[in-house]
């Protein structure tokens, strides 16, 4: 059986030796030229390991495409959360408020699903309670926008689990056929076979240079999700708030003037305390 396996691969080995992605000029051989590299590792392994290498190669763009459109649609996501608290709970009410913001915005969304659903709440024949249905609503915008924030993520968990692998593959197709044609030179000297076995590895190296970006890409985007999931439920309880309380309650506004006058207090309430205890010093020497 094992003998049946080996001729068959030598035998599909021995046939696509014509088969080939690259030029045929790229695998010529000259003189004085490093006869080891990527592009004679290509050129030894054949069309799997340039099939091999071509996947890595789009998982690699992939990864590269996926991070920076998701790092900019979260930019743009948190750039508008100042807004939100800057601008929109300064107006008088719900849909004031709403004009204020993006209208392709996550807040946006948020905002007009609350108001169809407290418009929506209006017209059941069943009351149902105004507090569920609300929150129901919510949670499903809330959703939506954390699904579409997380589109792409789970292609950069694939390639950071799986493109070690691919290179293994593209290595071991490699050695195998290094191996076999030192076979049929009939020469298994150092030199013959040091070269080839290691241009090899190259394939795992480079499965390992594409999952590693991947894997942190993913990390950093996911923790940047949750920030700005947990910004979202908070901005979705507020609105529940101000709906049940008919727009009472509300949160309070920073801005830049209040930021800046908070910390003016902070640093001048040290600076009052110490004249205090200066005088109370003073007048404990006066009785003595």
């Amino acid at each position: 059986m094992f003998n049946l396996i080996a001729n068959a691969a030598a035998a599909a080995g021995a046939h696509d030796v014509g088969m080939s992605l690259m030029p045929a000029s790229m695998c010529v051989k000259k003189e004085g030229e490093n006869p080891y590299g990527l592009v004679p590792a290509l050129c030894e392994g054949g069309i799997v390991s340039q099939i091999t290498f071509l996947v890595l190669l789009i998982m690699f763009i992939g990864t590269l495409y996926i991070l920076f459109t998701k790092l900019f649609e979260q930019r743009k996501v948190l750039a508008q959360y100042k807004a939100v608290r800057t601008q929109f709970w300064k107006a008088g009410s719900l849909r004031d408020g709403a004009t204020k913001l993006d209208k392709n915005s996550a807040w946006r969304q948020l905002v007009d699903d609350a108001i169809l659903a407290e418009d929506q709440h209006a017209k059941m024949t069943d009351k149902l309670e105004a507090h569920d249905w609300m929150h129901g609503s919510l949670q499903r915008s809330e959703d939506t926008i954390n699904s579409k924030l997380a589109g792409g993520l789970p292609f950069l968990a694939t390639v950071g689990a799986t493109a070690p692998f691919v290179g293994l593959l593209g290595t071991v197709i490699g050695i195998y056929r290094a191996l076999i044609n030192i076979g049929l030179a009939g020469s298994a000297s150092i030199d013959k076979v040091a070269g080839p076995v290691g241009e090899a590895l190259i394939m795992t190296a480079i499965g390992l240079l594409v999952a590693v970006p991947a894997v942190l890409a993913y990390n950093w985007l996911q923790s940047r999700n949750k920030r700005i999931a947990e910004r979202l439920s908070g901005f979705s309880t507020d609105l529940l708030a101000n709906i049940s309380s008919n727009g009472a309650v509300r949160p309070a506004v920073m801005t830049s003037t209040s930021t800046q006058a908070s910390a003016k207090a902070t640093k001048t309430a040290p600076a009052a305390a110490k004249p205090t205890t200066a005088t109370t010093s003073t007048t404990t020497t006066t009785r003595k």
